[in-house]
């Protein structure tokens, strides 16, 4: 009798044990089911921004995530957008800042990239040594420096001097001989350039070494006048993949960027600070100065769509190319 209970015990364990294995089976399943249709998860991440407006926009932005392990991505602050539009074609830039001409090339182009905002609202001036110009009239006969043929500001620049009756290379010459903002800003510092159509910072920067130079034309607020519509001259792109596998960093990217943006036009004295340890620039009294001149307003990109395709619909109507060969569609705008 007492080996027949031992049998009747363990054949019970032995049935236990068995429903047990394939519990443990059955939810082992459905982890690793579950968690193989999920794409991976990227152990960090990087924002590609431009020395300048931009950057300095999202200042707070940038000082939040340095050294910040919990969040773990990288801002790469970079002098020329060429260098921006290089990590974009090769994808290693999940967040980034570009001209927005440049935007939509990237995107005509195919690439994974949507566009998420508009922080940056037109910096570009006419400026230089030359008292002489009172009037776009006065520009006729006269010699204006531009960085790069086919860019973003010799394009914008053309077309105000369309709008405003003037020939390009008929009444006016237009000078490329310096390659860079950098190269046309220390040209214009230095006297080698009367009148240059330079960008924010640099023109800050400039006026500071030679104060005998001085903004002739606010070109944004000629733009702005003569188009009808603001200048959404810069743009903040996400990877489109990066939407879908981990929406909650994108959100948080751009609330820091906005929240950012807010608080360095609150207070300009306090984000010059970070400014220049950032080496965004290289004196707190040059970022004061420039901070008001940059237009810095993060907007959301689908609230502005049609100033948006208005912008780019100037562009396109002086030459498809500018753009990559067409508007883009409502894709472009997440």
């Amino acid at each position: 009798m007492f080996w027949y209970n031992q049998l009747v015990k363990l054949n019970n364990f032995v049935k236990i044990f068995k429903i047990m294995v394939r519990v443990f089976f059955f939810f082992a399943a459905i982890i690793f089911l579950t968690g193989s249709c999920r794409d991976p998860v990227k152990e960090s991440y990087r924002i590609a921004t431009l020395k300048g407006p931009s950057s300095m926009g999202m200042i707070y932005l940038i000082d939040s995530l340095a050294g910040n392990e919990n969040f773990n991505t990288h801002v790469d602050i970079l002098d020329e957008p060429i260098q921006v539009r290089k990590m974009l074609l090769e994808g290693t830039a999940d967040f980034a800042i570009l001209p927005t001409t440049m935007a939509a090339i990237i995107y005509n182009k195919g690439l994974d990239y949507k566009l998420i905002a508009i922080p940056v609202w037109g910096t570009l001036y006419l400026f230089g040594s030359d008292s002489t110009i009172v009037s776009w009239n006065d520009l006729k006969n006269k010699r204006v420096h531009v960085m790069a043929r086919g860019m973003t500001p010799d394009v914008l620049f053309r077309n105000l001097l369309l709008k405003n009756g003037i020939v390009p290379e008929s009444d006016i010459t237009l000078d490329y001989s310096f390659p860079t903002h950098i190269d046309l800003a220390n040209a214009v510092a230095a006297g080698r350039a009367e009148l240059g159509v330079i960008s924010e910072p640099l023109v800050s920067l400039v006026m500071d070494k030679n104060r005998n130079v001085h903004p002739v034309f606010d070109l944004n607020f000629e733009w702005k006048k003569m188009n009808g519509i603001p200048m959404a001259q810069t743009s903040f792109l996400v990877k489109s993949s990066l939407i879908e596998e981990n929406p909650e960093l994108v959100e948080k990217v751009i609330k820091g960027y906005e929240n950012s943006t807010r608080k360095v036009n609150a207070d300009p004295h306090n984000a010059a600070d970070l400014i220049v340890r950032y080496g965004i620039l290289p004196a707190r009294d040059v970022a004061v100065q420039s901070i008001p001149r940059s237009n810095l307003n993060f907007i959301r990109a689908n609230k502005i769509e049609t100033e948006i395709n208005d912008y780019l619909g100037v562009f396109y109507d002086m030459n498809p190319d500018i753009i990559g060969g067409r508007l883009p569609d409502e894709d472009f705008i997440y």
